[in-house]
């Protein structure tokens, strides 16, 4: 499409280009249309959105992007410049929800990231979309929706996350839960238990749409549809089991500095509980810390290059939907004692276990040098 093709149509307020043999989005033809209201762009082979790919289309509000294949990101700067309340990204290859590209549309109020490979929404992804009434993300694939996914979020009252892999849906992912007037959720696997609870006592103030989920699991209720289930009822067959630490035998770790430290920490309960630890100084540590201490997936605290400042007692917190349960254990790492020979090496020191919190850690390091050596070489 050459840069002025649609430079005549300055009253053209919705443009559907499909199936067409475009490798790439016409920016500078569309850039013409001024009064452009709704934009379709469907079946197309195209890889890239560039930056800035939507250039002084002031009055666009509704755009629609379906069926790329070859489209697997969506870079910050796509939609700078407009101001959209509808958005729809389906069919394509993206893998994650692509929250740079998006943040900046407060004013979106419909958002559809249906039938991409999208496994995980993040615990406030979305925050920035304050005025977002309804998210669709049909058959996209989806997993795991971490708590306060939907922080922010105070005006969603549709949500429709049907044909996915969803365990469970926890209250917690929401920032108004009763706010929350439509959640199409069939299709999904989900373990009945008392995690699902809150939306079932909600029924049919909620609605389930036009069809109804089903529990995948235990046995006991396995394809029985929620709408089955009186409120009477559901502390019964929708239950939970609080963790419990298995291992319980006092701990007390005596260590030489440098070396690395792993503290044990299993335990029970249905659904399988969480494992985080609370160091010394009031720190978590979970298996996304990134720093010298980190969660191994059996629940093990490790710390590497353990420090004099690290020595006092840690907490282990086992915890569910049913509750937490705690265990402690001591650390005492004895401090590093330098050869008189070796004056001038300075020991490594690291300040923190883990400087930030359990979304993302940082270590200072500083290394030991001989200055004789740094100076021959």
């Amino acid at each position: 499409i050459s840069h002025r093709a649609f430079s005549g149509l300055l009253s053209l307020e919705q443009l559907t280009l499909e199936k067409c043999n475009l490798t790439a989005v016409p920016t500078d033809a569309l850039s013409h249309l001024h009064n452009l209201y709704s934009l379709h762009l469907k079946n197309l082979n195209i890889n890239v959105l560039p930056e800035i790919a939507f250039k002084r289309l002031f009055r666009l509000k509704i755009l629609e992007i379906s069926n790329w294949p070859l489209l697997d990101m969506v870079p910050a700067n796509s939609f700078y410049g407009l101001n959209l309340t509808f958005l729809s990204i389906t069919n394509t290859n993206i893998s994650a929800i692509p929250y740079h590209a998006l943040k900046h549309l407060v004013y979106l109020t419909h958002l559809n990231l249906s039938f991409n490979p999208i496994s995980v929404i993040e615990a406030g992804v979305l925050a920035d979309l304050v005025r977002l009434q309804e998210l669709h993300m049909v058959g996209a694939q989806l997993s795991v929706i971490e708590p306060h996914a939907f922080q922010g979020l105070r005006f969603l009252r549709l949500l429709n996350l049907s044909q996915n892999l969803l365990e469970t849906l926890e209250e917690n992912v929401f920032h108004s839960p009763k706010a929350l007037e439509v959640l199409c959720i069939d299709n999904n696997p989900f373990i009945c238990d008392c995690r699902l609870i809150w939306m079932l006592q909600r029924h049919p103030v909620l609605n389930f749409g036009s069809q109804q989920p089903m529990c995948a699991s235990p046995d006991n209720i396995k394809e029985r549809s929620f709408k089955e289930f009186h409120t009477t009822v559901l502390s019964f067959y929708f239950i939970c089991k609080k963790p419990k630490i298995k291992d319980r035998e006092i701990l007390q770790l005596n260590v030489d500095e440098g070396q690395r430290v792993q503290m044990n920490c299993n335990a029970d309960g249905d659904p399988q509980p969480m494992i985080s630890w609370v160091t010394p100084r009031r720190r978590m540590v979970s298996a996304k810390s990134h720093g010298r201490a980190t969660v191994l997936g059996n629940g093990t605290l490790e710390i590497r290059y353990a420090q004099v400042q690290d020595t006092g007692t840690y907490v282990c917190v086992a915890s569910n939907a049913a509750g937490n349960d705690t265990f402690s254990a001591s650390l005492t790492v004895k401090g590093f004692v330098p050869d008189r020979s070796y004056t001038n090496m300075t020991p490594m020191f690291i300040t923190e276990l883990n400087e930030t919190n359990s979304n993302g850690t940082n270590t200072n390091m500083t290394y030991s040098f001989d200055l004789k050596t740094i100076l021959v070489s």
